[in-house]
């Protein structure tokens, strides 16, 4: 048990050495101005390169991320039917989708699935 806290502490304290190392490393020093701005074959650019983004469209660009992480979540139950207990096979598969069910039905019902109006 000792062993593995110590190997937890070592890994937590490697990793975390790796992601200040790298946010240090990866720091733009020097912000020049002519490399942030748009380049239009030489000449001045006529409006901003920064057009709105569509927050509908994000909207639904997020709500397809997780119901394709919860269906990655989902595969994996039908090759473990033979494995385990039928009885909390079927509560277990049956709680997470009605879980998946709630929620579409909440994005449903707040009208985040609409793509127009």
């Amino acid at each position: 048990m000792m062993v593995l806290l110590i190997l937890s502490l070592i890994t937590l304290a490697l990793s975390s050495f790796v992601m200040l190392l790298a946010s240090i490393l990866s720091k733009k020093t020097i912000i020049d101005r002519e490399k942030s701005s748009p380049y239009e074959c030489g000449f001045d650019p006529k409006s901003s390169a920064r057009l709105p983004f569509s927050l509908r469209f994000f909207l639904i660009a997020v709500i397809f991320l997780i119901f394709d992480v919860e269906i990655t979540l989902l595969l994996p139950i039908a090759s473990i039917l033979n494995y385990t207990n039928l009885f909390s096979y079927l509560i277990t598969t049956v709680l997470f989708l009605v879980i998946l069910l709630l929620g579409l039905y909440y994005e449903w019902s707040q009208e985040a699935l609409e793509w127009s109006k």
